[in-house]
């Protein structure tokens, strides 16, 4: 019975999300539903006349028109989303009374929005940014909304400074430069005043800025929640998403190219890889700490700019989200999905971080100025599962016909309905929590730690990591044009890491100042004490924590892998069928580069799709190369330049290449000539140590020889 139930529970909230007009083979007809049989011309005076007033047809398609923009989101404004369910691998009700942590038969349907924070709607994927991950799960008992980053940590500490924080990332106001970017003076103006952003900054200066894709990201809850369970008991918790594909990125050069090449490459990547079957997968962990233990660390589990490091509390994986069906409609779904963190289930409650408390009220408040109407739970993308009963009436674009003579509580004229519901029943109540204390608007001495876990996280880093990090604050401050900003920056990057900082002030052209005039934080109110206010010296709670440098994340698959084939008329068929086959087996996506688009013929006299132009992609969009070889190919492909060039860059760029037979012949025309004994370079080789190079990501020893390769 409990089967039946759920499988009509699915077909239920199936139908629900499909609730897109289909118009194959039906008639035009106005929003009324009046048959149209002219959309061409408006109702004139005449045939040369003056457009009447009376033309309702006209008003209703140009004012619709009119409207179809909504105002965009302030931030996350770019953003792609698709649909999912979660499975939960074990009961943890010894946490929470929530169903959806308890319930291990449910398929809960979840819709998930990736976005960047910074750039407008129509900024490219791969700026340099911190990636919203917003998950809005369709529990039975009601909407919960986890809306966090793929960063476990944000910018500020109280939701009073967020204006300020966007407003400084911005494009400045007097010239609306730059877009999508924080390389600017008005941002680390901010940064250099605010040094609570220090530790978020770091991580944006990393390559957990620049993620491969949308599906090789993690996704971080970022506040301190409450779990719940029946008896009434509290546990601290944060949550985490693990992407089963591992923790990846692209370089910032790479990054760079691929905004030219493809601005949409991480909503394509996430599109195709949901249509070709090759759903994403997260893992979600969470991290539990007893009440009794919230003074337990050096820093505040209420503070938003700090993380629990995994080694002193474990990631426990409890369940699954698979992501697998496309938006039928990017607006109707993706655009004008509404996630608050204010939406909560029994089980699951908020605790004083106060960038949470000040969310709990601008999310509402923003989708109310975006979509209109405090209606907007009834866009079908936001709405819930279940049944909704309430007084709440009327208001803009009111869509449902509430019935009854009443609208209000209590009641008799109504039968005293819609009822209030006992604890017993799964109705919600805020945890009991004593507060004994003045009203004061200040902050936590406990705050004041801005340098110890951005050390943490810098020194956790991979050589190569930490590489790039140098690079990013270089180029981003090299973009800086008062010099008095970067003096700044270099102290405060002095204090997380004195060999870091030598290497942005070498890049600079700078000598990092051994003190600065001016207090680094601005007193939190006007008569508030400056020196109360600095922050703490930095404090070494761990060497290491290496569950934060993605050298220590998953390398053992290659699904989903853009594998670039370059080939012409007459490659060799019997090698890229035996290669094809072994690496689309895993998951693989191999596409064809040829000289020219339409089709190819190889030497077996087949006819073969070409994917694209050499003329029309470029290296930086693809994993891997391969060669398969063929006389007349190779020699075609190395009459045009852009063949070498395309090999150069994936080398450059320590990606895995392979080549078999002839193909060797195009690899002596490149840098690669003088590299062969590359772990991650392969001639006439196996096709199992290509695929462990692919799944490996890159050969980043290959970067000490490849510095100095022009491309």
């Amino acid at each position: 019975m409990k089967k039946k139930k759920q499988d009509s529970e699915t077909k239920k909230i199936s139908d629900l999300k499909k609730s897109q007009k289909d118009p194959s083979g039906k008639p035009l007809t106005t929003n009324q539903g009046l048959k149209v049989n002219d959309t061409n011309n408006s109702l004139k005076a005449g045939e040369r006349g003056a457009t009447l007033l009376e033309d309702f047809l006209l008003r209703e398609k140009i004012t619709n028109f009119d409207h179809e923009r909504i105002p965009e989101r302030i931030v996350h404004a770019r953003g792609s989303g698709a649909h999912g369910y979660f499975e939960l691998y074990e009961s943890i009700e010894q946490y929470s009374k929530a169903g959806i942590f308890t319930d291990t038969k449910r398929k809960t349907p979840v819709f998930v929005r990736f976005s960047t924070v910074a750039g407008s709607k129509g900024s490219p994927d791969l700026a340099r940014d911190v990636r919203g991950f917003a998950v809005k799960f369709y529990t039975e008992e009601g909407t919960w909304d986890l809306v966090g980053n793929n960063m476990p940590i944000f910018f500020i500490q109280d939701a009073m400074k967020f204006p300020d924080l966007v407003h400084s990332v911005k494009p400045e106001p007097n010239n609306e430069i730059p877009q999508a970017a924080s390389a600017h003076d008005t941002f680390y103006d901010f940064v250099s005043h605010t040094t609570e952003t220090l530790h978020n900054h770091i991580w944006a200066m990393s390559d957990r800025a620049i993620p491969r894709s949308f599906r090789m990201m993690e996704g971080f809850g970022i506040h301190t929640f409450r779990l719940i369970n029946k008896k009434g008991e509290a546990h601290f918790v944060k949550f985490h998403w693990k992407p089963t594909l591992g923790v990846h990125s692209v370089t910032w050069e790479e990054a760079v190219k691929m905004n030219g090449a493809d601005a949409d490459f991480h909503r394509r990547d996430l599109w195709e890889a949901i249509d070709a079957g090759q759903y994403p997968e997260w893992e979600l962990g969470i991290q539990i700490v007893p009440e009794e233990d919230e003074h337990k660390y050096d820093f505040d589990l209420l503070d938003p700019t700090k993380l629990i490091p995994e080694e002193l509390v474990p990631v426990q994986k409890i369940g699954k989200m698979t992501l697998n069906r496309n938006p039928e409609n990017f607006f109707a779904e993706t655009e004008q999905v509404a996630f608050l963190p204010g939406h909560i289930v029994p089980g699951i409650d908020f605790t004083n971080d106060p960038l949470l408390q000040g969310r709990l009220f601008s999310y509402r408040d923003t989708q109310l100025s975006r979509l209109g109407s405090p209606n907007f739970h009834q866009i079908p993308i936001n709405r819930p599962i279940t049944e909704t009963h309430n007084n709440q009436r009327d208001g803009h674009m009111q869509t449902e016909i509430p019935k009854g003579q009443t609208a209000y509580f209590p009641n008799t004229l109504g039968g005293g309905c819609p009822h209030l519901s006992k604890m017993a029943e799964g109705a919600f109540d805020s945890y009991e929590e004593r507060i004994d204390a003045k009203k004061i608007r200040t902050r936590s001495d406990s705050f004041s730690d801005h340098f110890s876990q951005p050390a943490l996280f810098y020194r956790s880093l991979a050589d190569w990591e930490q590489e790039h990090v140098a690079g990013a604050y270089t180029f981003e401050l090299g973009k800086c044009k008062q010099d008095h900003i970067k003096e700044r920056m270099l102290w405060l990057i002095n204090q997380i890491d004195e060999d870091l900082a030598k290497k942005v002030a070498e890049g600079l052209g700078m000598k990092v100042p051994k003190k600065i005039d001016q207090p680094i934080n601005q007193a939190i109110g006007a008569d508030a004490d400056v020196k109360k206010h600095q922050p703490g010296k930095k404090k070494m709670y761990l060497d290491k924590a290496p569950a934060l440098s993605m050298a220590n994340t998953k390398f053992d698959s290659i699904a989903t892998r853009q594998i670039a084939v370059l080939v012409a008329d007459g490659f060799s068929m019997k090698n890229l069928k035996s290669t094809k086959k072994a690496l689309e087996n895993d998951g693989a996506m191999m596409k064809l580069i040829a000289p020219q688009g339409g089709t190819i013929t190889c030497d077996e006299n087949m006819e073969h799709k070409v994917d694209a132009a050499i003329m029309t992609t470029e290296s930086v969009l693809f994993d891997a190369v391969y060669i398969p070889g063929g006389k007349k190919s190779v020699k075609e492909l190395m009459k045009q330049a852009k063949f070498m060039k395309f090999v150069n860059e994936a080398f450059k760029h320590c990606k895995a290449i392979a080549a078999d037979d002839e193909g060797e012949e195009l690899l002596d025309a490149t840098f690669v000539a003088d590299h062969k004994d590359d772990t991650a370079v392969h001639i006439n080789k196996k096709v199992e140590a290509f695929k462990k190079s692919i799944a490996n990501h890159r050969n980043w020893d290959r970067r000490k020889v490849t510095d100095s390769i022009p491309v």
